[in-house]
């Protein structure tokens, strides 16, 4: 049987190479991918947030997998209104109990955790909870933005403004 350091060896380059290959060039006719810097290294139960930035956009923050993280502009300081639909929608980022979240280069501002409703631990960036967007497919991928109030996680944790015509009831 494997030691941990093995294990830890195997995951280690696991994680090199996925993200060699989600970091390379699109196929022709794409439009070019935005520039990534990737998330640190994290430990057992940890979650890395790394970020990307596009022309239009900016600088924003992603989780481990390269996409695009979100917050709500319902949302208060380590508070979470998006549950049910909402969070099906829009899946909270979470670390198992005991983890943290780690901060990739690029990655400015305080990251933490609060505890949702239903007892699962979600990560802030400056006390926002951080959001995926189900119509994401791939890595920089940013199709929630402006959409029912969510608006990507800039770096350094920018409060989302709602606008007048938001009512999506989330």
């Amino acid at each position: 049987m494997p030691g941990r350091r093995t294990i830890a060896a195997l995951v280690l380059t696991a994680s090199f190479v996925v993200t060699a290959c989600s970091a390379s060039g699109g196929s022709p006719g794409t439009s070019p991918a935005p520039t990534r810097q990737g998330p640190a290294s994290a430990g057992a139960g940890a979650v890395a947030i790394g970020t990307a930035s596009s022309a239009s956009l900016g600088t924003f923050l992603t989780g481990a997998n390269g996409m695009a993280l979100y917050t709500h502009a319902g949302d208060g300081p380590n508070t979470s209104t998006c549950t049910g639909a909402c969070a099906t929608a829009w899946p909270p980022l979470t670390v198992a109990a005991g983890g943290q979240p780690t901060a990739g280069a690029g990655v400015i501002g305080r990251l933490g955790t609060l505890t949702r409703a239903d007892g699962t631990m979600q990560v802030t960036s400056d006390g926002l909870p951080l959001y995926y967007w189900q119509g994401d497919a791939k890595p920089g991928d940013t199709t929630g933005d402006g959409v029912n109030g969510f608006s990507v996680a800039k770096v350094g944790g920018t409060a989302p403004v709602p606008s007048a015509s938001d009512n999506s009831g989330y």
